[in-house]
């Protein structure tokens, strides 16, 4: 990493958008000065597909315009950009970088997938990256060479050319002493930005969670419908990045006396089996109620040895309710799986909860996905 200051650390995927947002509206502005070269690395085609129209713009003014992205095959591009296939286990298949840069301006954003995610309004919003960015051309330049060297066999002579034009250009020219000014107060405007996204979503579970308890409403529940658009249904989202646990959760009363405890009673029970399927959530995981009796919880980030345990722990929590309830065993069975496809199949968890049931399993995991190497942390 180019010594500019810019020291790698955390960054939620809302951060990385607006970010390169600001470097590709840059490079329209800055086109002017000279030949203008473009390299983004975007993960998959989907995330390209919401910046086709900025890029489209970007490849009509560009010496070289290159995208990255996993594929198999060539994808469409705007005309004028040059596709880079990625193996998904390749560690360029992790990262999301953008470089722009010209004879007299450059900036550049590289932050590599952690596969990880926070809490945030929706499931790719929180999304972690570890990386740095900079709006100083020398920082760019350094990218600019980087990439080149390791996309060198998989561009053609033309692209190459056009590239080498523009890292020539800019090295035959000084930086100019206002880029350190420029770079400072973005930075500044870039972490208060983040400071803001953070309070806003702090504010937002203040507000459900007084919602809930205004309107009687389930707290710790979210409904299947708003689980869905938050995973990214009808939003910008990819299959194969971010793994994603789903632990289907069907709780067995025990039978012969539905009135045991008379309405309230009824009430105070219920709750706490609410509290124990609900109670092993992260601020970033989300539960369902798919039924009566069938719970799902979507718990990011977490891996199948992980999810299996937690499943126990369910379990246990739900065993354990004999202490407040004398007389009164419950049990679970639990269906397991890790998925990168997006959208979640959630129906698959539900098909299998009923196998895991019928057959009287307590924790069943489903067939495991094959997991590409280049998207480990």
């Amino acid at each position: 990493m180019p010594d500019s200051g810019s020291a790698g650390r955390r960054l939620t995927k809302r951060m990385l958008v607006g970010i390169s947002h600001a470097m590709e509206r840059a490079a329209l502005a800055t086109a002017e000065d000279g030949p203008l070269a473009v390299l983004a690395l975007f993960q998959r085609m989907p995330y390209f597909e919401r910046e086709r129209e900025c890029y489209s713009r970007l490849a009509r003014r560009a010496a070289v315009t290159v995208v990255g992205l996993v594929a198999e095959t060539a994808p469409a591009l705007p005309a004028g950009a040059w596709p880079v296939l990625l193996a998904a286990d390749e560690d360029l298949a992790r990262e999301w970088t953008v470089v722009v840069l010209t004879p007299r301006f450059g900036a550049t954003l590289v932050a590599h997938d952690l596969a990880q995610v926070e809490a945030a309004g929706t499931l790719e919003s929180g999304r972690l990256f570890d990386g740095w960015w900079s709006f100083r051309r020398d920082d760019a330049l350094h990218e600019a060479v980087r990439l080149r060297d390791q996309l060198t066999d998989r561009l053609p002579a033309t692209a190459l050319t056009a590239l080498d034009v523009v890292l020539t250009r800019v090295r035959e020219l000084p930086s100019t002493p206002g880029e350190s000014r420029g770079d400072d107060a973005f930075r500044l405007l870039a972490g208060s930005l983040e400071r803001a996204y953070r309070t806003n979503d702090l504010l937002r579970r203040q507000v459900a969670a007084a919602t809930a308890a205004t309107t009687g409403t389930e707290p710790g529940l979210t409904g299947e419908p708003a689980v869905r658009r938050w995973s990214g249904a009808g939003g910008t989202t990819a299959s194969g990045v971010l793994p994603v646990a789903l632990v289907g959760v069907r709780v067995v009363e025990p039978g012969g006396t539905p009135e045991r405890w008379g309405r309230r009673g009824a009430a105070r029970e219920a709750q706490a089996v609410l509290g124990a399927v609900t109670g092993v959530l992260r601020p970033q995981d989300r539960a369902v109620r798919l039924s009566e009796q069938d719970f799902l919880l979507v718990l990011p980030a977490l891996t199948g040895p992980e999810a299996v345990g937690l499943a126990y722990r369910v379990r246990d929590r739900l065993g354990g309710l004999v202490s407040s309830f004398p007389f009164v065993a419950y049990t679970a069975h639990c269906a397991v799986t890790v998925t990168r496809k997006r959208p979640l199949p959630m129906e698959d968890v539900r098909h299998a909860l009923d196998w895991v049931a019928e057959q009287g399993i307590a924790v069943a995991t489903l067939p495991a996905e094959p997991e590409p190497a280049g998207t480990a942390g």
